[in-house]
Formats: structure tokens, C-alpha cells, sequence
């Protein structure tokens, strides 16, 4: 992940000095890493959540708590200083959040045949 000494901008103005500011491509990079291991995890989860047999609501509890990991995982990784690395707490909680639940369907299709 880049780092905070690469996204915030050296020359600040005094008007806004208490505002950083990110580089659009380390930022994109920051958010693409997150859809892609939140997207792995997701389907790893789908492939575990079938071959235990977790359907209905077991399985959408299993998926919270593997999405609730990862994104504790992702916070560690940044280590915990999430302004550093993101511009809100969302991305690292919430972005690629819903979209993994198609990773986690086809992993437990794909398991269970």
C-alpha cells in the first residue's frame, strides 16, 4: 500500500493545512487492493462455506465474519492509521463489502457440485 508520505501533497497552503491530500493513482491503488482481497477471501470463503455445509443464514454469518477478518486484517496491514492510506474508514470497512456475496455464491456452487 502506498504510504502516507507518498499521498499527502508537500506544498500546503495555510487555508488548508489540516486537510491532506492523495494522489488519485495511490489512492486507486490503496482501493483496488482492497476489491481484490476482499474478492479472494470471498470466494475462499464461498469454497470453505460449501464444503462445511454452511447454507441460509450459517453461511451468511460465516461470510460476515470472514468480511469482518479481512477488514481487520487490511487495518493491520495499514497499521490502523486508515487516514494514512484511505480517505475515510468506509473504504476499509465497507467498499467491495456487498459485491464479495457473488464471490461467496459462486464459491459455495462450486463446492457443492
Amino acid at each position: 500500500m502506498a504510504g502516507h508520505d507518498d499521498l499527502v501533497a508537500s506544498d500546503k497552503k495555510s487555508s488548508d493545512a489540516d486537510i491532506p491530500t492523495f494522489h488519485a493513482e495511490n489512492l486507486q491503488n490503496n482501493i483496488k487492493i482492497i476489491y481484490y482481497s476482499r474478492t479472494f477471501l470471498s470466494i475462499i470463503g464461498g469454497v470453505i462455506a460449501g464444503i462445511l455445509g454452511f447454507t441460509s443464514l450459517t453461511g451468511f454469518v460465516f461470510y460476515f465474519l470472514v468480511m469482518a477478518i479481512t477488514s481487520l486484517g487490511l487495518a493491520a496491514k495499514a497499521k490502523f492509521s486508515i487516514h494514512a492510506y484511505f480517505d475515510s474508514w468506509n473504504r476499509i470497512i465497507l467498499d467491495g463489502f456487498l459485491g464479495g456475496l457473488m464471490g461467496l455464491r459462486n464459491g459455495v456452487r462450486f463446492a457443492l457440485h
